[in-house]
């Protein structure tokens, strides 16, 4: 494991027991040791600066690297720093879940560790929040990003927009803030889906876009092209209603028809020609089993919808250590 050197700094006191910060800042990391003492000293630079209490919550989502290592360190200097470690991988959202569930301000910022986002636009979303809105909804500007993540981007924004109702830019922005009331009720479905602020916003949250700047990542992309398609099917799966049942009504309905205008001409073809037209019925009678089909699919994807709501109890995320 590599040596992490952190720069000395002056030591800080944590927060009196009991006192609740007006902010926290929930940063998700994963093998991003080269970047959490940076992330750190601006993130705290631009909220001493803003004259907001606030706690740092960063969330090691079962990193490789020196990553705890450093969350160690800062937390030893600055009792505002609090971490939590994950013992394997399981994922952006749990993580993100995790540090949403310990948050203790009454306004919780979210972001990436990869320097992406500046972190000096906090101030900016956390004021977008206090002047009313339950979301401040990060819409990245200048996004360093080739068109194999900005295309299928506009793709998943433009299916969001349709399932939530939601007539927002960027859902894939994880750089927001959110009132804390707005996210309690749905912490049980958040880290389950794979979009948070399409979870929170669906549930009828008041929501405003923020521009915040965005950065090209330090490293490689945490979402080859293969998962983007992955992402993609648990959006569907996540958000269209029932897609399973509209499948299988859809194909129940179009075979039905086809079906029924087919088996009609061939009776006025067995009528006009008085020739028994078998192949043509039999073709009928295909299809007449393909629609039945359709309708049965639409019925198992309902009970099983049901099931998958009630029987995944696994955890999301199983914690290995955790400080402050």
């Amino acid at each position: 494991m590599a040596e992490i050197r952190i720069a000395p700094g002056p030591v800080r006191a944590p927060e009196e027991p009991g006192s609740t910060p007006a902010v926290s800042v929930v940063v998700t990391l994963y093998d991003e040791a080269e970047t959490v003492e940076e992330l750190y000293r601006r993130a705290v630079s631009a909220l001493e600066a803003s004259g907001r209490s606030f706690e740092l919550l960063f969330v090691d989502d079962g990193s490789s690297d020196g990553t705890w290592a450093a969350l160690e360190h800062l937390h030893a200097r600055d009792g505002r720093v609090r971490a939590v470690r994950f013992r394997r991988n399981a994922g952006q959202h749990p993580a993100m879940r995790a540090g949403l569930a310990r948050a203790r301000g009454e306004i919780v910022v979210t972001m990436d560790g990869d320097l992406q986002n500046e972190p000096e636009d906090i101030p900016t979303l956390v004021a977008a929040v206090e002047a009313g809105a339950d979301v401040a909804s990060g819409r990245r500007v200048g996004r360093a990003d080739g068109m194999g993540r900005t295309v299928p981007s506009r793709l998943v924004n433009g299916m969001l927009r349709r399932f939530t109702g939601v007539p927002i830019t960027d859902f894939g922005c994880a750089f927001n803030a959110y009132r804390r009331t707005a996210v309690e009720p749905l912490l049980g479905a958040i880290g389950k889906q794979k979009f948070t602020k399409a979870v929170v916003l669906s549930s009828g949250a008041s929501v405003v876009e923020v521009d915040v700047r965005h950065a090209a990542r330090h490293g490689s992309s945490r979402y080859p092209r293969l998962q983007l398609v992955r992402l993609t099917l648990h959006l569907l799966a996540a958000f269209w209603p029932q897609p399973i049942q509209w499948i299988g009504i859809a194909l129940g309905a179009l075979c039905s028809l086809v079906a029924t205008a087919l088996g009609a001409y061939a009776v006025v073809y067995w009528i006009a020609e008085s020739d028994f037209p078998g192949p043509l019925l039999l073709g009928v009678l295909v299809l007449y089993v393909l629609g039945t089909q359709g309708f049965v699919l639409a019925l198992v994807g309902e009970y099983l919808s049901r099931i998958q709501r009630d029987v995944d109890g696994r955890p999301l995320y199983i914690v290995e250590e955790e400080l402050g």
